[in-house]
Protein backbone atom coordinates (compact mmCIF):
# COMPACT_ATOMS: atom_id res chain seq x y z
CA UNK A 1 0.00 0.00 0.00
CA UNK A 2 2.83 2.39 0.78
CA UNK A 3 4.37 1.93 -2.66
CA UNK A 4 1.01 2.36 -4.36
CA UNK A 5 0.51 5.61 -2.45
CA UNK A 6 4.01 6.74 -3.40
CA UNK A 7 3.48 5.88 -7.06
CA UNK A 8 0.07 7.55 -7.10
CA UNK A 9 1.27 10.84 -5.65
CA UNK A 10 4.43 10.82 -7.76
CA UNK A 11 2.28 10.23 -10.85
CA UNK A 12 0.18 13.29 -10.05
CA UNK A 13 3.24 15.43 -9.37
CA UNK A 14 4.79 13.93 -12.48
CA UNK A 15 1.88 14.76 -14.74
CA UNK A 16 1.66 18.32 -13.48
CA UNK A 17 5.43 18.78 -13.73
CA UNK A 18 5.63 17.21 -17.20
CA UNK A 19 2.76 19.22 -18.63
CA UNK A 20 3.81 22.49 -17.02
CA UNK A 21 7.43 22.08 -18.12
CA UNK A 22 6.35 20.98 -21.59
CA UNK A 23 4.27 24.11 -21.94
CA UNK A 24 7.38 26.00 -20.90
CA UNK A 25 9.42 23.94 -23.37
CA UNK A 26 7.10 25.08 -26.16
CA UNK A 27 8.61 28.51 -25.62
CA UNK A 28 12.09 27.28 -26.61
CA UNK A 29 11.34 27.10 -30.35
CA UNK A 30 9.54 30.43 -30.01
CA UNK A 31 12.48 32.10 -28.28
CA UNK A 32 15.06 30.62 -30.64
CA UNK A 33 12.90 31.66 -33.59
CA UNK A 34 12.34 35.22 -32.36
CA UNK A 35 15.68 35.99 -30.71
CA UNK A 36 19.16 35.78 -32.16
CA UNK A 37 21.72 33.60 -30.36
CA UNK A 38 23.29 36.63 -28.68
CA UNK A 39 19.96 37.87 -27.28
CA UNK A 40 19.05 34.39 -26.08
CA UNK A 41 22.41 34.42 -24.33
CA UNK A 42 21.09 37.26 -22.13
CA UNK A 43 18.13 35.04 -21.18
CA UNK A 44 20.44 32.11 -20.36
CA UNK A 45 22.84 34.26 -18.33
CA UNK A 46 20.14 35.99 -16.27
CA UNK A 47 18.42 32.75 -15.31
CA UNK A 48 21.77 31.11 -14.49
CA UNK A 49 22.54 33.91 -12.01
CA UNK A 50 19.00 33.76 -10.63
CA UNK A 51 19.19 30.02 -9.94
CA UNK A 52 22.26 30.47 -7.74
CA UNK A 53 20.57 33.25 -5.75
CA UNK A 54 17.43 31.14 -5.44
CA UNK A 55 19.38 28.43 -3.61
CA UNK A 56 20.65 30.99 -1.09
CA UNK A 57 17.22 32.46 -0.42
CA UNK A 58 15.62 29.05 0.17
CA UNK A 59 18.33 28.43 2.83
CA UNK A 60 17.83 24.66 2.72
CA UNK A 61 14.55 25.13 4.57
CA UNK A 62 12.44 22.96 2.28
CA UNK A 63 14.25 19.75 3.24
CA UNK A 64 14.48 20.97 6.85
CA UNK A 65 10.72 21.54 6.89
CA UNK A 66 9.98 17.96 5.80
CA UNK A 67 12.53 16.47 8.19
CA UNK A 68 11.33 18.34 11.28
CA UNK A 69 7.68 17.97 10.41
CA UNK A 70 8.11 14.22 10.82
CA UNK A 71 10.68 14.46 13.60
CA UNK A 72 8.50 16.72 15.81
CA UNK A 73 4.93 15.72 15.01
CA UNK A 74 3.72 17.66 18.05
CA UNK A 75 5.22 20.93 16.71
CA UNK A 76 4.04 21.05 13.12
CA UNK A 77 2.81 24.62 13.35
CA UNK A 78 6.07 25.77 14.92
CA UNK A 79 8.06 24.07 12.15
CA UNK A 80 5.90 25.81 9.56
CA UNK A 81 6.30 29.20 11.25
CA UNK A 82 10.06 28.89 11.72
CA UNK A 83 10.69 27.72 8.15
CA UNK A 84 8.66 30.50 6.60
CA UNK A 85 9.94 33.39 8.71
CA UNK A 86 13.55 32.35 8.17
CA UNK A 87 13.13 32.54 4.37
CA UNK A 88 11.00 35.67 4.60
CA UNK A 89 13.68 37.52 6.56
CA UNK A 90 16.51 36.51 4.19
CA UNK A 91 14.41 37.30 1.10
CA UNK A 92 13.38 40.73 2.35
CA UNK A 93 16.98 41.57 3.19
CA UNK A 94 18.00 40.43 -0.30
CA UNK A 95 15.30 42.53 -2.00
CA UNK A 96 16.19 45.70 -0.12
CA UNK A 97 19.93 45.21 -0.62
CA UNK A 98 19.45 44.51 -4.33
CA UNK A 99 17.45 47.69 -4.84
CA UNK A 100 20.06 49.75 -2.96
CA UNK A 101 22.90 48.38 -5.10
CA UNK A 102 20.92 48.33 -8.35
CA UNK A 103 23.45 50.37 -10.34
CA UNK A 104 26.55 48.28 -9.52
CA UNK A 105 24.65 45.06 -10.23
CA UNK A 106 23.46 46.31 -13.63
CA UNK A 107 26.96 47.49 -14.53
CA UNK A 108 28.40 44.07 -13.64
CA UNK A 109 25.82 42.17 -15.70
CA UNK A 110 25.84 44.43 -18.76
CA UNK A 111 28.26 43.52 -21.52
CA UNK A 112 28.50 47.13 -22.76
CA UNK A 113 27.67 50.61 -21.33
CA UNK A 114 24.70 51.08 -23.68
CA UNK A 115 23.05 47.96 -22.20
CA UNK A 116 23.14 49.19 -18.58
CA UNK A 117 19.70 50.86 -18.71
CA UNK A 118 18.09 47.60 -19.85
CA UNK A 119 19.96 45.59 -17.26
CA UNK A 120 18.62 47.85 -14.51
CA UNK A 121 15.13 46.84 -15.58
CA UNK A 122 16.09 43.18 -15.84
CA UNK A 123 17.59 43.33 -12.35
CA UNK A 124 14.45 44.85 -10.82
CA UNK A 125 12.29 42.17 -12.44
CA UNK A 126 14.52 39.39 -11.11
CA UNK A 127 14.77 40.87 -7.62
CA UNK A 128 10.97 40.72 -7.39
CA UNK A 129 10.73 37.29 -9.03
CA UNK A 130 13.32 35.81 -6.69
CA UNK A 131 11.68 37.39 -3.63
CA UNK A 132 8.24 36.02 -4.50
CA UNK A 133 9.52 32.59 -5.48
CA UNK A 134 11.47 32.33 -2.22
CA UNK A 135 8.61 33.19 0.12
CA UNK A 136 6.35 30.66 -1.62
CA UNK A 137 8.78 27.76 -1.07
CA UNK A 138 7.40 26.74 2.33
CA UNK A 139 3.70 27.20 1.46
CA UNK A 140 4.32 24.89 -1.52
CA UNK A 141 6.15 22.44 0.76
CA UNK A 142 3.21 22.46 3.20
CA UNK A 143 0.83 21.54 0.40
CA UNK A 144 3.06 18.57 -0.44
CA UNK A 145 3.40 17.60 3.25
CA UNK A 146 -0.39 17.72 3.63
CA UNK A 147 -0.62 15.30 0.69
CA UNK A 148 -2.54 17.67 -1.58
CA UNK A 149 -0.91 16.98 -4.95
CA UNK A 150 -4.00 18.18 -6.84
CA UNK A 151 -3.78 21.61 -5.19
CA UNK A 152 -0.04 21.75 -5.87
CA UNK A 153 -0.55 20.79 -9.50
CA UNK A 154 -3.34 23.31 -10.02
CA UNK A 155 -1.21 26.21 -8.79
CA UNK A 156 1.74 25.08 -10.92
CA UNK A 157 -0.49 24.76 -13.99
CA UNK A 158 -1.84 28.25 -13.49
CA UNK A 159 1.67 29.60 -13.00
CA UNK A 160 2.92 28.21 -16.29
CA UNK A 161 -0.32 29.26 -17.95
CA UNK A 162 0.28 32.88 -16.97
CA UNK A 163 3.92 32.66 -18.03
CA UNK A 164 3.24 31.13 -21.45
CA UNK A 165 0.17 33.27 -22.03
CA UNK A 166 1.89 36.60 -21.41
CA UNK A 167 4.90 35.52 -23.46
CA UNK A 168 2.59 34.92 -26.41
CA UNK A 169 0.89 38.27 -25.83
CA UNK A 170 4.16 40.20 -25.76
CA UNK A 171 5.83 38.33 -28.61
CA UNK A 172 2.91 37.89 -31.03
CA UNK A 173 -0.36 39.55 -30.04
CA UNK A 174 1.01 43.06 -29.49
CA UNK A 175 3.09 43.02 -32.71
CA UNK A 176 -0.03 41.88 -34.57
CA UNK A 177 -2.02 44.78 -33.08
CA UNK A 178 0.63 47.22 -34.31
CA UNK A 179 1.01 45.58 -37.72
CA UNK A 180 -2.72 45.46 -38.45
CA UNK A 181 -3.50 48.78 -36.75
CA UNK A 182 -6.16 47.23 -34.56
CA UNK A 183 -7.78 49.30 -31.77
CA UNK A 184 -5.09 50.52 -29.34
CA UNK A 185 -2.32 50.18 -31.92
CA UNK A 186 -0.99 53.70 -31.45
CA UNK A 187 -0.83 53.33 -27.68
CA UNK A 188 0.97 49.96 -27.93
CA UNK A 189 3.36 51.34 -30.53
CA UNK A 190 4.28 54.20 -28.21
CA UNK A 191 6.01 51.89 -25.73
CA UNK A 192 6.42 48.44 -27.34
CA UNK A 193 9.97 47.33 -28.24
CA UNK A 194 10.36 44.67 -30.92
CA UNK A 195 12.25 41.52 -29.85
CA UNK A 196 13.06 42.87 -26.39
CA UNK A 197 14.06 40.01 -24.07
CA UNK A 198 12.71 41.96 -21.08
CA UNK A 199 9.17 40.88 -21.96
CA UNK A 200 10.10 37.29 -21.04
CA UNK A 201 11.15 38.48 -17.58
CA UNK A 202 7.99 40.57 -17.17
CA UNK A 203 5.92 37.48 -18.05
CA UNK A 204 7.77 35.54 -15.36
CA UNK A 205 7.11 38.27 -12.80
CA UNK A 206 3.38 38.29 -13.61
CA UNK A 207 3.26 34.48 -13.25
CA UNK A 208 5.08 34.62 -9.90
CA UNK A 209 2.72 37.32 -8.62
CA UNK A 210 -0.29 35.21 -9.68
CA UNK A 211 1.17 32.23 -7.81
CA UNK A 212 1.59 34.36 -4.70
CA UNK A 213 -2.08 35.33 -4.84
CA UNK A 214 -3.18 31.71 -5.29
CA UNK A 215 -1.17 30.68 -2.23
CA UNK A 216 -2.68 33.32 0.08
CA UNK A 217 -4.76 30.66 1.93
CA UNK A 218 -1.50 28.93 2.89
CA UNK A 219 0.03 32.23 4.02
CA UNK A 220 -3.02 32.78 6.23
CA UNK A 221 -2.06 29.67 8.22
CA UNK A 222 1.28 31.17 9.25
CA UNK A 223 1.44 32.51 12.79
CA UNK A 224 3.46 35.48 14.02
CA UNK A 225 5.41 33.21 16.36
CA UNK A 226 9.00 31.99 16.34
CA UNK A 227 10.31 29.05 18.38
CA UNK A 228 13.96 29.94 19.03
CA UNK A 229 14.91 26.64 20.63
CA UNK A 230 13.45 24.65 17.76
CA UNK A 231 15.02 26.97 15.20
CA UNK A 232 18.51 26.28 16.61
CA UNK A 233 18.00 22.60 15.79
CA UNK A 234 16.53 23.41 12.38
CA UNK A 235 19.37 25.79 11.57
CA UNK A 236 21.97 23.14 12.42
CA UNK A 237 20.25 20.83 9.95
CA UNK A 238 19.56 23.42 7.24
CA UNK A 239 22.84 25.28 6.78
CA UNK A 240 24.72 22.23 5.41
CA UNK A 241 21.71 21.67 3.10
CA UNK A 242 21.99 25.32 2.05
CA UNK A 243 25.67 24.95 1.17
CA UNK A 244 24.95 21.65 -0.59
CA UNK A 245 22.11 23.20 -2.60
CA UNK A 246 24.23 26.22 -3.41
CA UNK A 247 27.12 24.03 -4.54
CA UNK A 248 24.71 21.99 -6.65
CA UNK A 249 23.33 25.15 -8.25
CA UNK A 250 26.86 26.33 -8.96
CA UNK A 251 27.44 23.01 -10.73
CA UNK A 252 24.24 23.55 -12.71
CA UNK A 253 24.62 27.22 -13.62
CA UNK A 254 28.20 28.42 -13.29
CA UNK A 255 29.18 27.09 -16.71
CA UNK A 256 26.71 29.43 -18.42
CA UNK A 257 27.97 32.38 -16.41
CA UNK A 258 31.69 31.75 -16.96
CA UNK A 259 31.14 30.99 -20.65
CA UNK A 260 30.04 34.60 -20.96
CA UNK A 261 33.18 35.80 -19.16
CA UNK A 262 35.88 33.44 -20.49
CA UNK A 263 35.09 33.40 -24.20
CA UNK A 264 36.03 36.26 -26.56
CA UNK A 265 33.53 39.11 -26.30
CA UNK A 266 32.49 38.88 -29.97
CA UNK A 267 31.26 35.27 -29.61
CA UNK A 268 30.49 34.95 -25.87
CA UNK A 269 26.78 35.88 -25.91
CA UNK A 270 26.15 33.74 -29.00
CA UNK A 271 27.91 30.69 -27.52
CA UNK A 272 25.97 31.05 -24.26
CA UNK A 273 22.76 31.25 -26.28
CA UNK A 274 23.59 28.10 -28.25
CA UNK A 275 24.55 26.19 -25.11
CA UNK A 276 21.47 27.38 -23.25
CA UNK A 277 19.22 26.28 -26.11
CA UNK A 278 20.64 22.76 -26.49
CA UNK A 279 20.48 22.35 -22.72
CA UNK A 280 16.70 22.57 -23.16
CA UNK A 281 16.74 19.22 -24.99
CA UNK A 282 17.98 17.65 -21.76
CA UNK A 283 14.99 19.14 -19.98
CA UNK A 284 12.99 15.92 -20.31
CA UNK A 285 15.26 14.06 -17.90
CA UNK A 286 15.24 17.11 -15.64
CA UNK A 287 11.42 17.02 -15.67
CA UNK A 288 11.41 13.36 -14.67
CA UNK A 289 13.88 13.96 -11.84
CA UNK A 290 11.86 16.93 -10.56
CA UNK A 291 8.62 14.95 -10.64
CA UNK A 292 10.27 12.09 -8.75
CA UNK A 293 11.72 14.45 -6.12
CA UNK A 294 8.36 16.12 -5.50
CA UNK A 295 6.71 12.81 -4.73
CA UNK A 296 9.66 11.04 -3.14
CA UNK A 297 10.87 13.62 -0.63
CA UNK A 298 7.75 13.70 1.57
CA UNK A 299 7.35 9.92 1.18
CA UNK A 300 10.92 9.10 2.19
CA UNK A 301 10.70 11.21 5.34
CA UNK A 302 7.26 9.96 6.38
CA UNK A 303 8.12 6.30 5.71
CA UNK A 304 11.54 6.32 7.42
CA UNK A 305 10.27 4.75 10.66
CA UNK A 306 8.84 1.66 8.94
CA UNK A 307 10.66 -1.64 9.38
CA UNK A 308 11.09 -2.31 5.66
CA UNK A 309 11.95 1.30 4.73
CA UNK A 310 15.44 0.57 3.40
CA UNK A 311 14.21 -2.29 1.24
CA UNK A 312 11.56 -0.01 -0.26
CA UNK A 313 14.17 2.70 -0.93
CA UNK A 314 16.34 0.13 -2.74
CA UNK A 315 13.45 -1.00 -4.96
CA UNK A 316 12.55 2.60 -5.78
CA UNK A 317 16.11 3.42 -6.87
CA UNK A 318 16.34 0.35 -9.10
CA UNK A 319 13.23 1.21 -11.09
CA UNK A 320 14.08 4.88 -11.05
CA UNK A 321 17.34 3.99 -12.81
CA UNK A 322 15.42 1.82 -15.29
CA UNK A 323 13.20 4.78 -16.16
CA UNK A 324 16.17 7.16 -16.41
CA UNK A 325 18.10 4.78 -18.66
CA UNK A 326 15.16 4.27 -21.02
CA UNK A 327 14.57 8.01 -21.22
CA UNK A 328 18.27 8.64 -21.87
CA UNK A 329 18.36 6.21 -24.82
CA UNK A 330 15.01 7.42 -26.20
CA UNK A 331 16.06 11.07 -26.23
CA UNK A 332 19.35 10.40 -28.01
CA UNK A 333 17.68 8.04 -30.48
CA UNK A 334 15.23 10.78 -31.49
CA UNK A 335 17.47 13.82 -31.29
CA UNK A 336 17.04 14.44 -35.03
CA UNK A 337 13.36 15.12 -34.26
CA UNK A 338 13.90 16.96 -30.99
CA UNK A 339 16.30 19.43 -32.60
CA UNK A 340 13.38 20.99 -34.46
CA UNK A 341 12.14 22.38 -31.14
CA UNK A 342 15.06 24.74 -31.65
CA UNK A 343 13.73 26.33 -34.81
CA UNK A 344 16.77 28.37 -35.73
CA UNK A 345 19.40 26.11 -37.31
CA UNK A 346 22.15 28.38 -36.00
CA UNK A 347 21.68 26.65 -32.64
CA UNK A 348 22.06 23.08 -33.98
CA UNK A 349 25.84 23.31 -33.95
CA UNK A 350 25.60 22.69 -30.20
CA UNK A 351 23.89 19.27 -30.48
CA UNK A 352 27.09 17.23 -29.77
CA UNK A 353 26.94 18.55 -26.19
CA UNK A 354 23.53 16.93 -25.61
CA UNK A 355 24.60 13.29 -24.90
CA UNK A 356 27.05 14.50 -22.25
CA UNK A 357 24.42 16.79 -20.71
CA UNK A 358 21.89 13.95 -20.65
CA UNK A 359 24.35 11.56 -19.01
CA UNK A 360 25.13 14.24 -16.45
CA UNK A 361 21.43 14.51 -15.64
CA UNK A 362 21.19 10.72 -15.28
CA UNK A 363 24.00 10.80 -12.71
CA UNK A 364 22.34 13.75 -11.00
CA UNK A 365 19.05 11.86 -10.75
CA UNK A 366 20.74 8.86 -9.17
CA UNK A 367 22.65 11.15 -6.79
CA UNK A 368 19.44 12.89 -5.68
CA UNK A 369 17.88 9.51 -4.95
CA UNK A 370 20.95 8.33 -3.07
CA UNK A 371 21.17 11.56 -1.07
CA UNK A 372 18.23 10.54 1.07
CA UNK A 373 20.62 8.67 3.37
CA UNK A 374 22.23 11.78 4.88
CA UNK A 375 18.90 13.61 5.12
CA UNK A 376 17.22 10.76 6.99
CA UNK A 377 20.16 10.17 9.32
CA UNK A 378 20.54 13.90 10.14
CA UNK A 379 24.05 13.86 8.67
CA UNK A 380 23.53 16.74 6.25
CA UNK A 381 27.18 17.72 6.64
CA UNK A 382 27.97 14.91 4.17
CA UNK A 383 25.70 16.51 1.60
CA UNK A 384 27.73 19.66 2.10
CA UNK A 385 31.02 17.81 1.57
CA UNK A 386 29.82 16.00 -1.55
CA UNK A 387 28.42 19.16 -3.11
CA UNK A 388 31.60 21.07 -2.31
CA UNK A 389 33.62 18.45 -4.17
CA UNK A 390 31.27 18.94 -7.14
CA UNK A 391 31.57 22.71 -6.92
CA UNK A 392 35.38 22.51 -6.80
CA UNK A 393 35.41 20.35 -9.95
CA UNK A 394 33.11 22.86 -11.67
CA UNK A 395 35.06 25.92 -10.55
CA UNK A 396 38.50 24.45 -11.41
CA UNK A 397 37.81 22.68 -14.70
CA UNK A 398 35.43 25.10 -16.41
CA UNK A 399 38.09 27.85 -16.66
CA UNK A 400 40.57 25.22 -17.90
CA UNK A 401 38.38 23.70 -20.62
CA UNK A 402 36.09 26.53 -21.76
CA UNK A 403 38.79 28.70 -23.41
CA UNK A 404 39.87 25.73 -25.54
CA UNK A 405 36.66 23.74 -26.07
CA UNK A 406 33.89 26.31 -25.46
CA UNK A 407 30.52 24.94 -24.36
CA UNK A 408 31.67 21.35 -25.04
CA UNK A 409 34.07 21.78 -22.13
CA UNK A 410 31.14 22.90 -19.98
CA UNK A 411 29.14 19.82 -20.95
CA UNK A 412 32.05 17.49 -20.10
CA UNK A 413 32.62 19.16 -16.73
CA UNK A 414 28.91 18.92 -15.89
CA UNK A 415 28.89 15.18 -16.62
CA UNK A 416 32.10 14.52 -14.64
CA UNK A 417 30.82 16.56 -11.70
CA UNK A 418 27.55 14.68 -11.31
CA UNK A 419 29.21 11.31 -11.88
CA UNK A 420 31.71 12.05 -9.10
CA UNK A 421 28.99 13.20 -6.71
CA UNK A 422 26.94 10.08 -7.44
CA UNK A 423 29.84 7.73 -6.70
CA UNK A 424 30.88 9.53 -3.51
CA UNK A 425 27.30 9.59 -2.21
CA UNK A 426 26.92 5.85 -2.79
CA UNK A 427 30.20 4.97 -1.06
CA UNK A 428 29.55 7.19 1.98
CA UNK A 429 25.89 6.14 2.16
CA UNK A 430 26.76 2.44 2.31
CA UNK A 431 29.15 3.21 5.17
CA UNK A 432 26.92 5.45 7.30
CA UNK A 433 23.36 4.43 6.34
CA UNK A 434 23.54 1.17 4.33
CA UNK A 435 20.65 0.48 1.97
CA UNK A 436 20.56 -2.89 0.11
CA UNK A 437 20.69 -1.56 -3.45
CA UNK A 438 20.96 -4.08 -6.28
CA UNK A 439 24.20 -2.52 -7.49
CA UNK A 440 24.96 -5.09 -10.19
CA UNK A 441 21.59 -4.64 -11.87
CA UNK A 442 21.74 -0.84 -11.60
CA UNK A 443 25.24 -0.70 -13.11
CA UNK A 444 24.19 -3.07 -15.88
CA UNK A 445 21.36 -0.77 -16.97
CA UNK A 446 23.55 2.32 -16.78
CA UNK A 447 26.41 0.78 -18.77
CA UNK A 448 24.16 -0.66 -21.49
CA UNK A 449 22.15 2.55 -21.87
CA UNK A 450 25.29 4.70 -22.11
CA UNK A 451 26.85 2.35 -24.68
CA UNK A 452 23.67 2.37 -26.78
CA UNK A 453 23.10 6.10 -26.45
CA UNK A 454 26.59 7.20 -27.41
CA UNK A 455 26.77 4.64 -30.23
CA UNK A 456 23.48 5.94 -31.62
CA UNK A 457 24.72 9.53 -31.63
CA UNK A 458 28.39 9.30 -32.54
CA UNK A 459 28.89 5.90 -34.22
CA UNK A 460 25.63 5.80 -36.21
CA UNK A 461 25.53 9.59 -36.72
CA UNK A 462 22.13 10.17 -35.07
CA UNK A 463 20.36 7.78 -37.47
CA UNK A 464 16.80 7.75 -36.17
CA UNK A 465 16.00 4.22 -37.41
CA UNK A 466 19.10 2.59 -35.93
CA UNK A 467 18.68 4.61 -32.74
CA UNK A 468 15.10 3.46 -32.20
CA UNK A 469 16.01 -0.13 -33.08
CA UNK A 470 18.61 0.01 -30.31
CA UNK A 471 15.98 1.53 -28.00
CA UNK A 472 13.65 -1.42 -28.68
CA UNK A 473 16.53 -3.80 -28.00
CA UNK A 474 17.19 -2.09 -24.67
CA UNK A 475 13.50 -2.28 -23.73
CA UNK A 476 13.54 -6.00 -24.52
CA UNK A 477 16.57 -6.48 -22.25
CA UNK A 478 14.86 -4.62 -19.41
CA UNK A 479 11.66 -6.62 -19.83
CA UNK A 480 13.53 -9.93 -19.87
CA UNK A 481 15.45 -9.10 -16.70
CA UNK A 482 12.62 -7.49 -14.75
CA UNK A 483 9.40 -9.29 -15.71
CA UNK A 484 9.36 -11.71 -12.77
CA UNK A 485 10.37 -9.12 -10.17
CA UNK A 486 7.81 -6.65 -11.45
CA UNK A 487 5.02 -9.19 -11.11
CA UNK A 488 6.02 -9.93 -7.51
CA UNK A 489 6.52 -6.24 -6.79
CA UNK A 490 3.02 -5.20 -7.82
CA UNK A 491 1.40 -8.14 -6.08
CA UNK A 492 3.06 -7.19 -2.78
CA UNK A 493 2.46 -3.44 -3.27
Amino acid sequence: MALKKFLGQTAIYGLSTVFSRLFNFILTPIYTGVYKTGVYGIFTNMYANASIINAVLAFGMESTFFRYLNKHEDKKQEVYNNSFWCIAFISTLFLVTGLIFLDPIANYLASSPEDVADYKKYTIYFLLILFIDAITVIPFAKIRADERPIKYSAVKFLNIGFFVGFNLVFLFVLPAIIKNQWPGAQWVESWYRTQWIGYVFISNLIASAATLIMLLPEFAKIQLKFDKALFKQMFAYSWPVLVANLSFTINESLDKIVLNKLLPEEIAASEVGIYGAVCKIAVFISIFITAFRLGAEPFFFSYAKQENAKKIYAIILQYFVVALAILFVALIANIEILKYFIRNQDYWVGLPAVPFLLLGYVCLGVYMNLSIWYRLSDQTKFGLYISLVGAIITIVFNPLLIPKFGYMGSAWVSMITYFTMMVISYVLGQKHYPIPYNLKRILLYLVISVAIGFSSFFLFNKNIFIGNALLILFLAIVYFLEKNELKRFFKKA
